[in-house]
């Protein structure tokens, strides 16, 4: 029998990403019906000029059973923790936008890579996908929870997107299905932190993005590494948050010399993190009791026929 507390783990799970599942499970049995619609819904670079509309469209087509099971999968148990943190609108509209810019980076680096080699396979690929938005989601995780533990992997969930993206290449240095995905991981973990770091609005502050430390690109990275990395990755940040600074400052500012001001956004990504460690937290406390409680319950009825018999 399983326990009260393993059946909630599978439970709870929100309205917007239980839709979003059915429409990725019927993308998938719709392409295998009709192998034919692949050629317009999913991403063909030399196609879409004239099939524009497939920038949007590729993110919902998985091609392969793995594929569709592991995005919906991850869709419902991340969207389990993201969704009520963010808001269904905020959660809707970080997939729209990850899944947008990612296909467009995947469709200008296939049209550059043709180019430069002259490979018409890089133009007649069909490429499609969740991979890309769920590897934004786990920045999202990183972003809420990024010291959680995860107790199956031993791991912290700040790790999780660099992980991913570790292991996508080196399957793909094997096999030539990894392959194709990986530009699309890559992107979409990419594009997710760029949204979050710099264009998520807070709702409670009016400030846009997140420019703490513990969520800087180079956190991306083993601590060895960053010295190289922070120096390049200012250049970027320059050019993304240049003006955002400025119009902050003028509003209250981040900082006054090198000091943090109170309600500053570090402030509100630190509240946000414990916001959503806190709410992990009491889900988890949740679950252990209905597993107790359920026990509890089993356990009182037949002290209370005994004493009803005395």
């Amino acid at each position: 029998m399983s326990s009260p507390a393993g059946a909630n783990l599978f439970t709870g799970f929100t309205r917007l990403c239980k839709g979003l599942a059915v429409v990725l499970v019927s993308g998938y049995i719709a392409v295998q019906i009709f192998p034919s619609i692949l050629t317009y819904v999913a991403l063909i670079p030399a196609r879409t000029i004239p099939f524009g509309w497939n920038l949007l469209t590729a993110g919902y087509i998985e091609q392969t059973v793995h594929g569709v099971l592991s995005s919906t999968i991850g869709l419902l148990f991340i969207g389990k923790l993201l969704e009520p943190i963010w808001g269904s609108r905020e959660f809707m509209k970080f997939i729209f936008i990850v899944n947008f810019l990612t296909s467009l980076c995947v469709f200008i680096t296939t049209i550059s890579l043709y180019y430069v080699t002259m490979q018409e396979n890089y133009l007649y690929t069909p490429l499609s996908g969740f991979s890309g938005v769920l590897s934004g989601l786990l920045v999202g995780v990183k972003q809420i929870i990024p010291d959680q533990e995860l107790s199956p992997l031993k791991i912290k969930a700040k790790w999780l997107p660099s992980m991913m993206l570790l292991l996508a290449i080196f399957v793909s240095l094997f096999t030539l299905e990894p392959a194709t995905y990986l530009p699309i991981l890559i992107f979409g973990t990419y594009t997710g932190w760029i949204y979050l770091r710099y264009f998520q609005r807070k709702q409670e502050t009016g400030f846009k993005g997140d420019p703490s430390d513990e969520f800087s690109f180079s956190t991306f990275f083993p601590e060895f590494l960053r010295p190289v990395i922070d120096p390049i990755a200012s250049i970027f940040h320059r050019m993304l948050c240049g003006r955002s600074d400025a119009s902050n400052e003028a509003r209250g500012g981040y900082t006054a010399g090198n000091t943090t001001l109170p309600g500053s956004d570090p402030i509100e990504a630190t509240r946000r993190r414990e916001r959503g460690a806190r709410a992990l937290e009491e889900r988890l406390a949740a679950e252990r009791l209905i597993g107790t409680g359920g026990a509890k319950s089993k356990t009182d009825e037949p002290e209370r026929d005994a004493s009803e018999n005395v």
